[in-house]
Protein backbone atom coordinates (compact mmCIF):
# COMPACT_ATOMS: atom_id res chain seq x y z
CA UNK A 1 0.00 0.00 0.00
CA UNK A 2 2.69 2.46 -1.01
CA UNK A 3 1.35 4.02 -4.18
CA UNK A 4 3.73 6.91 -3.97
CA UNK A 5 6.50 4.54 -5.01
CA UNK A 6 5.44 3.81 -8.58
CA UNK A 7 7.65 1.87 -11.00
CA UNK A 8 9.42 4.29 -13.29
CA UNK A 9 9.94 3.80 -17.01
CA UNK A 10 13.46 2.74 -17.83
CA UNK A 11 15.78 5.57 -18.66
CA UNK A 12 17.65 5.53 -21.91
CA UNK A 13 21.13 4.09 -21.52
CA UNK A 14 23.81 3.28 -24.01
CA UNK A 15 23.68 -0.22 -25.38
CA UNK A 16 25.34 -2.65 -22.98
CA UNK A 17 28.68 -3.97 -24.00
CA UNK A 18 29.04 -7.63 -24.79
CA UNK A 19 29.75 -9.85 -21.78
CA UNK A 20 33.28 -11.00 -21.22
CA UNK A 21 34.16 -14.28 -22.84
CA UNK A 22 33.13 -17.24 -20.70
CA UNK A 23 30.49 -15.28 -18.66
CA UNK A 24 26.73 -15.83 -19.17
CA UNK A 25 24.76 -12.96 -20.63
CA UNK A 26 22.62 -10.99 -18.14
CA UNK A 27 18.92 -11.17 -18.92
CA UNK A 28 16.25 -8.98 -17.28
CA UNK A 29 13.70 -10.54 -14.98
CA UNK A 30 10.48 -11.56 -16.74
CA UNK A 31 7.62 -9.09 -16.48
CA UNK A 32 5.68 -11.47 -14.22
CA UNK A 33 8.47 -11.37 -11.65
CA UNK A 34 8.72 -7.60 -11.81
CA UNK A 35 4.94 -7.24 -11.44
CA UNK A 36 4.77 -9.51 -8.39
CA UNK A 37 7.74 -7.70 -6.84
CA UNK A 38 6.04 -4.34 -7.37
CA UNK A 39 2.75 -5.57 -5.84
CA UNK A 40 4.38 -6.78 -2.64
CA UNK A 41 7.52 -4.67 -2.22
CA UNK A 42 8.16 -0.94 -1.91
CA UNK A 43 11.13 1.23 -1.05
CA UNK A 44 10.89 0.20 2.64
CA UNK A 45 10.38 -3.51 2.07
CA UNK A 46 6.95 -5.14 2.29
CA UNK A 47 4.26 -2.63 1.40
CA UNK A 48 2.30 -1.15 4.29
CA UNK A 49 -1.01 -2.83 3.47
CA UNK A 50 0.56 -6.28 3.40
CA UNK A 51 2.51 -5.42 6.56
CA UNK A 52 -0.70 -4.60 8.43
CA UNK A 53 -2.40 -7.77 7.17
CA UNK A 54 0.59 -9.91 8.15
CA UNK A 55 0.73 -8.28 11.57
CA UNK A 56 -2.95 -9.02 12.19
CA UNK A 57 -2.60 -12.67 11.14
CA UNK A 58 0.46 -13.26 13.33
CA UNK A 59 -1.15 -11.42 16.25
CA UNK A 60 -4.27 -13.61 16.18
CA UNK A 61 -2.08 -16.69 15.85
CA UNK A 62 -0.25 -15.83 19.06
CA UNK A 63 -3.50 -14.87 20.79
CA UNK A 64 -4.61 -18.42 20.15
CA UNK A 65 -1.31 -19.80 21.46
CA UNK A 66 -1.29 -17.76 24.69
CA UNK A 67 -5.02 -18.19 25.19
CA UNK A 68 -4.60 -21.97 24.99
CA UNK A 69 -1.75 -21.84 27.49
CA UNK A 70 -3.74 -19.68 29.91
CA UNK A 71 -6.73 -22.02 29.67
CA UNK A 72 -4.58 -25.09 30.32
CA UNK A 73 -3.05 -23.39 33.34
CA UNK A 74 -6.58 -22.55 34.56
CA UNK A 75 -5.77 -18.86 34.54
CA UNK A 76 -8.82 -18.15 32.40
CA UNK A 77 -12.35 -19.50 32.37
CA UNK A 78 -14.41 -18.51 29.35
CA UNK A 79 -17.62 -19.38 31.19
CA UNK A 80 -17.20 -16.66 33.81
CA UNK A 81 -18.71 -13.20 33.50
CA UNK A 82 -16.95 -9.85 33.04
CA UNK A 83 -14.86 -10.04 36.22
CA UNK A 84 -11.59 -8.25 36.99
CA UNK A 85 -9.66 -11.54 37.16
CA UNK A 86 -10.95 -12.77 33.81
CA UNK A 87 -10.35 -9.38 32.20
CA UNK A 88 -6.80 -9.22 33.56
CA UNK A 89 -5.85 -12.71 32.34
CA UNK A 90 -7.51 -12.21 28.95
CA UNK A 91 -5.74 -8.90 28.36
CA UNK A 92 -2.43 -10.29 29.61
CA UNK A 93 -2.57 -13.04 26.98
CA UNK A 94 -3.38 -10.42 24.32
CA UNK A 95 -0.55 -8.19 25.54
CA UNK A 96 1.97 -11.02 25.32
CA UNK A 97 0.73 -11.81 21.80
CA UNK A 98 1.12 -8.16 20.84
CA UNK A 99 4.61 -7.98 22.31
CA UNK A 100 5.79 -11.04 20.38
CA UNK A 101 4.14 -9.89 17.13
CA UNK A 102 5.53 -6.37 17.37
CA UNK A 103 8.99 -7.75 18.09
CA UNK A 104 8.82 -9.92 14.98
CA UNK A 105 7.61 -6.96 12.93
CA UNK A 106 10.40 -4.71 14.22
CA UNK A 107 12.98 -7.37 13.41
CA UNK A 108 11.57 -7.94 9.92
CA UNK A 109 11.46 -4.18 9.25
CA UNK A 110 14.96 -3.68 10.68
CA UNK A 111 13.85 -1.24 13.34
CA UNK A 112 16.10 -0.84 16.34
CA UNK A 113 13.33 -1.00 18.93
CA UNK A 114 9.59 -1.35 19.42
CA UNK A 115 9.59 2.28 20.53
CA UNK A 116 9.83 3.24 16.85
CA UNK A 117 6.09 2.67 16.56
CA UNK A 118 5.02 6.04 18.01
CA UNK A 119 6.31 5.24 21.50
CA UNK A 120 9.56 7.23 21.72
CA UNK A 121 8.24 10.77 21.61
CA UNK A 122 9.33 13.37 24.18
CA UNK A 123 8.00 13.34 27.78
CA UNK A 124 6.20 10.03 27.43
CA UNK A 125 5.56 9.60 31.17
CA UNK A 126 4.15 13.12 31.45
CA UNK A 127 1.80 12.56 28.51
CA UNK A 128 0.70 9.21 29.92
CA UNK A 129 -0.27 10.83 33.24
CA UNK A 130 -2.02 13.62 31.38
CA UNK A 131 -4.00 11.02 29.44
CA UNK A 132 -5.01 9.28 32.66
CA UNK A 133 -6.35 12.53 34.10
CA UNK A 134 -8.13 13.49 30.89
CA UNK A 135 -9.80 10.09 30.48
CA UNK A 136 -11.14 10.03 34.04
CA UNK A 137 -12.28 13.67 33.84
CA UNK A 138 -14.09 13.19 30.53
CA UNK A 139 -15.92 10.05 31.66
CA UNK A 140 -16.83 11.70 34.96
CA UNK A 141 -18.24 14.71 33.12
CA UNK A 142 -20.30 12.37 30.95
CA UNK A 143 -21.66 10.46 33.97
CA UNK A 144 -22.41 13.77 35.71
CA UNK A 145 -24.38 15.06 32.72
CA UNK A 146 -26.35 11.82 32.49
CA UNK A 147 -27.12 11.94 36.22
CA UNK A 148 -28.22 15.57 36.00
CA UNK A 149 -30.60 14.67 33.17
CA UNK A 150 -31.96 11.68 35.15
CA UNK A 151 -30.71 9.23 32.53
CA UNK A 152 -28.41 7.53 35.05
CA UNK A 153 -29.31 6.62 38.62
CA UNK A 154 -26.87 5.89 41.42
CA UNK A 155 -27.54 3.14 43.95
CA UNK A 156 -25.65 2.12 47.08
CA UNK A 157 -21.94 1.30 46.96
CA UNK A 158 -21.39 -2.28 45.82
CA UNK A 159 -18.14 -2.95 47.70
CA UNK A 160 -15.88 -1.13 50.15
CA UNK A 161 -12.67 -1.43 52.09
CA UNK A 162 -10.17 -4.11 51.13
CA UNK A 163 -12.48 -5.59 48.48
CA UNK A 164 -12.75 -2.21 46.75
CA UNK A 165 -8.98 -1.73 46.83
CA UNK A 166 -8.38 -5.20 45.44
CA UNK A 167 -10.93 -4.90 42.63
CA UNK A 168 -9.77 -1.39 41.80
CA UNK A 169 -6.18 -2.56 41.44
CA UNK A 170 -7.14 -5.59 39.33
CA UNK A 171 -9.35 -3.52 37.05
CA UNK A 172 -6.61 -0.90 36.85
CA UNK A 173 -4.05 -3.46 35.71
CA UNK A 174 -6.53 -4.99 33.27
CA UNK A 175 -7.40 -1.68 31.64
CA UNK A 176 -3.80 -0.59 31.48
CA UNK A 177 -3.25 -3.71 29.40
CA UNK A 178 -6.36 -2.87 27.35
CA UNK A 179 -4.89 0.54 26.59
CA UNK A 180 -1.55 -0.97 25.64
CA UNK A 181 -3.06 -3.71 23.46
CA UNK A 182 -5.66 -1.66 21.57
CA UNK A 183 -3.54 1.44 21.17
CA UNK A 184 -0.51 -0.73 20.42
CA UNK A 185 -2.35 -2.28 17.50
CA UNK A 186 -4.33 0.62 16.07
CA UNK A 187 -2.47 3.81 17.01
CA UNK A 188 1.05 2.42 17.15
CA UNK A 189 1.67 -0.26 14.54
CA UNK A 190 -1.29 0.20 12.17
CA UNK A 191 -1.20 4.00 12.20
CA UNK A 192 2.58 4.12 11.90
CA UNK A 193 2.73 1.55 9.11
CA UNK A 194 -0.13 2.92 7.01
CA UNK A 195 1.24 6.46 7.29
CA UNK A 196 4.38 5.41 5.43
CA UNK A 197 2.51 4.13 2.40
CA UNK A 198 -1.11 5.11 1.85
CA UNK A 199 -2.91 7.65 -0.28
CA UNK A 200 -6.51 8.79 -0.58
CA UNK A 201 -7.60 6.12 -3.06
CA UNK A 202 -6.18 3.24 -1.03
CA UNK A 203 -7.73 4.73 2.12
CA UNK A 204 -11.13 5.22 0.49
CA UNK A 205 -11.11 1.70 -0.92
CA UNK A 206 -10.18 0.19 2.45
CA UNK A 207 -12.83 2.18 4.32
CA UNK A 208 -15.47 1.22 1.76
CA UNK A 209 -14.50 -2.45 2.09
CA UNK A 210 -14.75 -2.28 5.90
CA UNK A 211 -18.20 -0.67 5.75
CA UNK A 212 -19.39 -3.28 3.26
CA UNK A 213 -18.19 -6.10 5.49
CA UNK A 214 -19.82 -4.80 8.69
CA UNK A 215 -23.12 -4.20 6.87
CA UNK A 216 -23.00 -7.71 5.40
CA UNK A 217 -22.59 -9.39 8.80
CA UNK A 218 -26.01 -10.51 10.07
CA UNK A 219 -27.18 -9.24 13.45
CA UNK A 220 -24.34 -6.71 13.65
CA UNK A 221 -24.28 -4.30 16.57
CA UNK A 222 -24.19 -0.70 15.43
CA UNK A 223 -22.68 -1.00 11.95
CA UNK A 224 -24.32 2.33 11.07
CA UNK A 225 -21.88 4.03 13.45
CA UNK A 226 -18.95 2.74 11.42
CA UNK A 227 -20.46 4.03 8.19
CA UNK A 228 -21.20 7.43 9.73
CA UNK A 229 -17.58 7.91 10.78
CA UNK A 230 -16.44 6.76 7.35
CA UNK A 231 -18.67 9.33 5.63
CA UNK A 232 -17.54 12.15 7.92
CA UNK A 233 -13.91 11.37 7.13
CA UNK A 234 -14.43 11.31 3.38
CA UNK A 235 -14.59 15.07 2.83
CA UNK A 236 -11.51 16.10 4.85
CA UNK A 237 -9.35 13.32 3.40
CA UNK A 238 -10.47 14.13 -0.14
CA UNK A 239 -9.66 17.80 0.45
CA UNK A 240 -6.19 16.91 1.70
CA UNK A 241 -5.70 14.80 -1.41
CA UNK A 242 -6.85 17.55 -3.78
CA UNK A 243 -4.63 20.15 -2.12
CA UNK A 244 -1.74 17.68 -2.06
CA UNK A 245 -0.94 18.40 1.58
CA UNK A 246 2.46 16.80 2.38
CA UNK A 247 1.28 15.16 5.62
CA UNK A 248 -2.02 13.90 4.21
CA UNK A 249 -1.01 10.24 4.59
CA UNK A 250 -1.14 10.52 8.40
CA UNK A 251 -4.78 11.62 8.36
CA UNK A 252 -5.73 9.15 5.64
CA UNK A 253 -4.22 6.42 7.82
CA UNK A 254 -6.17 7.79 10.81
CA UNK A 255 -9.37 7.55 8.76
CA UNK A 256 -8.67 3.89 8.04
CA UNK A 257 -7.51 2.85 11.53
CA UNK A 258 -10.39 4.64 13.26
CA UNK A 259 -12.97 3.06 10.94
CA UNK A 260 -11.52 -0.40 11.58
CA UNK A 261 -11.40 0.35 15.33
CA UNK A 262 -15.12 1.09 15.29
CA UNK A 263 -15.82 -2.01 13.20
CA UNK A 264 -14.04 -4.26 15.70
CA UNK A 265 -16.37 -3.03 18.46
CA UNK A 266 -19.45 -4.20 16.56
CA UNK A 267 -18.68 -7.69 17.86
CA UNK A 268 -19.50 -6.56 21.41
CA UNK A 269 -22.95 -7.54 22.63
CA UNK A 270 -25.30 -4.74 23.62
CA UNK A 271 -23.68 -2.10 21.39
CA UNK A 272 -25.64 0.41 19.31
CA UNK A 273 -24.75 2.78 16.51
CA UNK A 274 -23.96 5.66 18.92
CA UNK A 275 -21.47 3.59 20.90
CA UNK A 276 -19.79 2.29 17.77
CA UNK A 277 -19.54 5.79 16.33
CA UNK A 278 -18.11 6.99 19.65
CA UNK A 279 -15.44 4.27 19.60
CA UNK A 280 -14.42 5.22 16.05
CA UNK A 281 -14.44 8.94 16.88
CA UNK A 282 -12.26 8.29 19.93
CA UNK A 283 -9.84 6.62 17.55
CA UNK A 284 -9.59 9.88 15.63
CA UNK A 285 -8.98 11.82 18.87
CA UNK A 286 -6.22 9.39 19.82
CA UNK A 287 -4.60 9.94 16.41
CA UNK A 288 -4.76 13.69 17.05
CA UNK A 289 -2.97 13.10 20.36
CA UNK A 290 -0.15 11.30 18.53
CA UNK A 291 0.13 14.20 16.13
CA UNK A 292 0.30 16.78 18.91
CA UNK A 293 2.39 14.95 21.51
CA UNK A 294 4.62 12.86 19.26
CA UNK A 295 3.71 9.51 20.82
CA UNK A 296 0.80 7.25 21.75
CA UNK A 297 1.34 7.53 25.53
CA UNK A 298 -1.44 10.10 26.05
CA UNK A 299 -3.84 7.84 24.15
CA UNK A 300 -2.84 4.78 26.20
CA UNK A 301 -3.41 6.63 29.47
CA UNK A 302 -6.71 8.16 28.38
CA UNK A 303 -8.01 4.83 27.08
CA UNK A 304 -7.12 3.01 30.30
CA UNK A 305 -8.60 5.67 32.62
CA UNK A 306 -11.81 6.00 30.59
CA UNK A 307 -12.49 2.25 30.77
CA UNK A 308 -11.49 2.01 34.45
CA UNK A 309 -13.77 4.89 35.42
CA UNK A 310 -16.87 3.53 33.75
CA UNK A 311 -16.29 -0.14 34.62
CA UNK A 312 -14.96 -0.07 38.18
CA UNK A 313 -15.46 3.40 39.62
CA UNK A 314 -18.99 4.17 38.39
CA UNK A 315 -20.07 0.59 37.68
CA UNK A 316 -21.65 1.27 34.31
CA UNK A 317 -21.65 -1.03 31.29
CA UNK A 318 -18.50 -0.86 29.19
CA UNK A 319 -19.05 -1.26 25.44
CA UNK A 320 -22.08 -3.44 26.16
CA UNK A 321 -20.37 -5.52 28.85
CA UNK A 322 -21.78 -5.43 32.40
CA UNK A 323 -18.94 -5.72 34.94
CA UNK A 324 -18.71 -7.41 38.30
CA UNK A 325 -16.65 -6.09 41.21
CA UNK A 326 -17.37 -2.37 40.80
CA UNK A 327 -17.37 0.41 43.38
CA UNK A 328 -20.62 2.28 42.74
CA UNK A 329 -23.87 0.88 41.43
CA UNK A 330 -25.57 2.71 38.57
CA UNK A 331 -28.44 1.93 36.23
CA UNK A 332 -29.60 3.64 33.02
CA UNK A 333 -33.07 5.19 32.84
CA UNK A 334 -35.23 6.66 30.14
CA UNK A 335 -34.60 6.92 26.41
CA UNK A 336 -31.57 4.75 25.41
CA UNK A 337 -30.38 7.53 23.10
CA UNK A 338 -29.61 9.56 26.24
CA UNK A 339 -29.10 6.83 28.83
CA UNK A 340 -26.97 4.61 26.61
CA UNK A 341 -29.07 1.58 27.48
CA UNK A 342 -27.16 -1.70 27.52
CA UNK A 343 -24.12 -0.05 25.87
CA UNK A 344 -23.41 2.14 28.90
CA UNK A 345 -22.39 5.82 28.79
CA UNK A 346 -20.64 5.31 25.44
CA UNK A 347 -24.05 4.60 23.91
CA UNK A 348 -25.51 7.95 24.99
CA UNK A 349 -25.58 10.88 22.58
CA UNK A 350 -23.98 12.87 25.39
CA UNK A 351 -20.75 10.95 24.73
CA UNK A 352 -20.18 13.26 21.77
CA UNK A 353 -19.71 16.10 24.24
CA UNK A 354 -17.15 14.07 26.18
CA UNK A 355 -15.24 13.34 22.96
CA UNK A 356 -15.22 17.03 22.03
CA UNK A 357 -14.07 17.77 25.59
CA UNK A 358 -11.05 15.49 25.11
CA UNK A 359 -10.28 17.07 21.76
CA UNK A 360 -10.46 20.52 23.33
CA UNK A 361 -8.07 19.47 26.11
CA UNK A 362 -5.57 18.28 23.53
CA UNK A 363 -5.76 21.49 21.54
CA UNK A 364 -5.50 23.69 24.64
CA UNK A 365 -2.56 21.90 26.24
CA UNK A 366 -0.68 20.70 23.17
CA UNK A 367 -1.94 22.78 20.25
CA UNK A 368 0.85 24.60 18.45
CA UNK A 369 3.43 22.21 19.90
CA UNK A 370 3.28 19.51 17.23
CA UNK A 371 6.07 17.00 17.67
CA UNK A 372 8.23 16.25 14.69
CA UNK A 373 8.36 12.86 13.08
CA UNK A 374 4.71 11.79 13.29
CA UNK A 375 3.84 12.37 9.66
CA UNK A 376 6.38 10.28 7.80
CA UNK A 377 7.84 7.31 9.68
CA UNK A 378 11.50 6.71 9.13
CA UNK A 379 12.95 3.41 8.14
CA UNK A 380 15.01 2.96 11.25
Amino acid sequence: MEPEFQPQPPASHPAPSAPAPGLPALTPDPWETRAVRWIFLGSQGLRSGWSVLAFAVVFFFFIGIFGFIFLKLHLMDLKTDFTPHRALCSELSSFLALLVTASIAALAERRRTLMAYYLRGPRGAFHFLGGLAAGFAALSALVGAMTWGHWLHFGPAAISGAAAARCGALWGAAFLLVGCVEEGQFRCYFQFTLTRGINFWWAAGTVAAVCTLVLAVPHNNGAAGVCLLALLGLGPCLLLHIKKVPDASFWQAAWVTSTIFGAVHTFNKGEGWVGIFAAAAMGVVFCVSIRLTGSAWWAIGCHAAWDWAQTFFYGTADSGLQPEGHLFTTSPAGNPLWSGGSAGPEGSLLVLGAILFLLALLLVFYGGKQAAGTAAPAAG
